[in-house]
């Protein structure tokens, strides 16, 4: 397991978070940030179990056998896999997630071989040479080319590059001014993860009424994949899915189209939904009414989150076995999709506060 630890601070959110950014984890190659994951909940939970798609479970024993709830968090994050490499050594690849295109030009990469991971830089045509149409188009991720130091297809070969590995960028998450807004490549969903555990944390050695599946699931950004057969394993009562979701405060964003701030605190899902793949959430007013009746009672800050274009394991959850009342916490993220996604720790331990509370309520 890749250690890594910051020591700016002792706050045990902040800690899980930048753990878990830190790892690696593209979809479908989850093993390294589900073992930072077991290292955070260990000694967290009574039973442990994965399935065959690498969805963890991590299981706190209720007083009531009969009351389950699954808490998920994605652990995968958006990436890249290699389709094709040219003669003078160049390594092209296809999109893991979804992707700006815009995004991938000039950025430090990892590939990640068999045989260890390989340093590269992505970069294209330099300004001096670039025609008024160039300039006015954005660069098609798959004719951006990853350049790992060689000259040659044969030497890129002997780094031990191949068709298939992943590859991800290659930045060190913290916290900006050592301030309370982290940046990094991964907090969606590292940030959920991270409120994940720190729930189970200030749930140890407590009694609870429901016996809590605390799942990091796989896969979330290909289609949602991992979360639906893990509720259909568990069978829930109730679910939550714990998420990041559109902040506005980037330049050219108008609050109209993305009302959710940074810093405002939790924000309780009421529908989300991506007219391109049918996914989405409508969540039972009885959920989003119980979730904001607790932030209200209990003081802790909320926002209400209604989203066009997204979708969450909520969906997946909701629409497994005979089907799961199923609702979203989401923290609030600018720069969604990129190197430099930003979260705020205040909303982070908004949503830790929101979840204990429905937890209690059961």
């Amino acid at each position: 397991m890749k250690k890594v630890k910051s020591t700016k601070t002792s706050n045990s959110l902040y800690q899980s978070l930048y753990n878990l950014d830190n790892a690696y984890g593209v979809s479908g190659d989850e093993t390294e940030v589900s073992a930072v994951l077991k290292h955070e909940m260990a000694d967290l939970y009574d039973h442990f179990e994965e399935d065959a798609l690498g969805n963890h479970f991590y299981v706190k024993n209720g007083t009531d056998k009969t009351l389950k709830m699954m808490i998920s968090a994605h652990l995968d994050e958006i990436g890249f896999i290699v389709k094709y490499i040219d003669e003078r050594g160049l390594v092209y690849v296809l999109p893991v997630g979804y992707h700006d295109d815009r995004m991938f030009i000039n950025q430090d990469v990892n590939i990640h071989t068999l045989t260890g991971v390989i340093h590269g830089v992505t970069g294209s045509k330099p300004a001096h040479i670039l025609s008024a149409e160039d300039k006015a188009k954005s660069i098609p991720l798959t004719e951006i080319g990853i350049d790992v130091g060689t000259l040659t297809r044969e030497e890129t070969l002997a780094l031990g590059v191949q068709v298939g590995d992943y590859v991800n960028y290659r930045r060190e998450g913290d916290l900006i001014n050592n301030g309370k807004i982290y940046s990094g490549k991964a907090v969606d969903n590292r940030a959920g993860c991270a409120v994940m555990v720190e729930v189970m944390r200030r749930l140890k050695n407590k009694k609870v009424k429901p016996t809590i599946y605390a799942v990091g699931s796989v896969q979330e950004e290909v289609g949602i994949r991992g979360a639906g057969t893990a509720a259909t394993k568990i069978n829930p009562d109730v679910a939550i899915s714990v998420d990041v979701t559109l902040a506005c405060g980037a330049a050219g964003l108008d609050p109209k189209d993305i009302p959710i701030e940074l810093g405002q605190g939790a924000a309780v899902k009421f529908y989300d939904w991506d007219p391109t793949s049918m996914v989405g959430s409508s969540v039972p007013r009885k959920m989003t009414s119980k979730l904001i009746e607790l932030a209200e009672k209990n003081h802790i800050p909320y926002q209400r989150e209604v989203l066009l274009y997204g979708g969450t394991d909520a969906w997946a959850i909701s629409v497994s076995h005979t089907g799961v009342l199923t609702g979203g916490i989401s923290i609030p993220q600018r720069y969604m999709h990129t190197a430099v996604g930003t979260v705020h720790l205040d909303d982070l331990e908004a949503c830790v506060q929101l979840l204990l509370a429905y937890i209690n309520d059961l």
